[in-house]
């Protein structure tokens, strides 16, 4: 196993050495925290875990827009110009996305490009979310195959497993959205490529610390961004 974890952070200081000592308690996995310049000392957190794992954590501070989709891109063109990871995995840092996964992830990659963690490929496998969010969420999927012809049943899954060739075929740097829309429209562009992709069921349980980043312009991108995605699909 050679597997690198790109995780970004913004305010998980708490979360942070939780999330490393389960990543890295697996053989082969090494981790890319790419911090936004978090104000609670995510960063000081992230550094002092690469001393205490060295060779296994890596640790990139990020000083320009703030986002998720722009600290994905920065990461992942890291792990594709720095490192040598056959296999560079995405997930969250706030323990909604249990390290305990990562071996499903990777072991379905062998005869996939990309492997979505799905919190709905048995029925909703979802842990403390109120109604309103799981409704939301489950709309917010349908909504996102319908209009883009997707078929996982996850689109908006920020937990995955790249094959580094799949990835190294994204156009990272033209791609313009953030927020959760950033996932779908590398998703997207994956689909369009010809990669294979899969889907391994995992549970997701809300986040134990902290706060949710979800917010209004996020959701107002994610309903923009299909139709965005399908209009520039059809041009091509």
């Amino acid at each position: 196993m050679n597997a690198l974890v790109v995780v970004p952070t913004y305010n998980e200081r708490e979360n942070l050495p939780v999330l490393a000592r389960g990543v890295l308690g697996l053989p082969g996995f090494r981790m890319l925290v790419v911090d936004d310049g978090s104000p609670d000392g995510t960063g000081d957190v992230a550094d002092a875990l690469a001393r205490e794992y060295p060779g296994r954590v890596e640790v990139m501070h990020r000083t320009g827009k703030r986002g998720l989709g722009r600290s994905y891109i920065d990461g992942l063109r890291h792990a594709l110009a720095n490192t040598d990871a056959e296999l560079i995995c995405q997930m969250d840092a706030d323990l909604s996305h249990n390290p305990e996964h990562l071996p499903a992830l990777t072991a379905a990659a062998a005869n996939a490009d990309v492997v979505i963690g799905s919190r709905y490929l048995n029925g909703v496998s979802v842990v403390n979310w109120p109604l309103h969010r799981i409704v939301l969420s489950a709309f917010a999927n349908r909504y996102i195959r319908a209009v883009t012809q997707l078929s996982p049943s996850d689109c908006t899954s920020g937990f995955r497993c790249w094959r580094r060739a799949a990835l190294a075929r994204l156009p990272l740097d033209a791609m313009v959205s953030d927020g959760y829309a950033f996932l779908v429209e590398m998703l997207f562009d994956a689909a369009r490529n010809g990669s294979r992709i899969a889907e391994v069921p995992i549970i997701f349980v809300e986040r134990r610390q902290g706060q949710s980043k979800l917010s209004s312009n996020v959701i107002l991108e994610s309903v923009i961004m299909p139709w965005r995605l399908t209009l520039r699909g059809a041009r091509r």
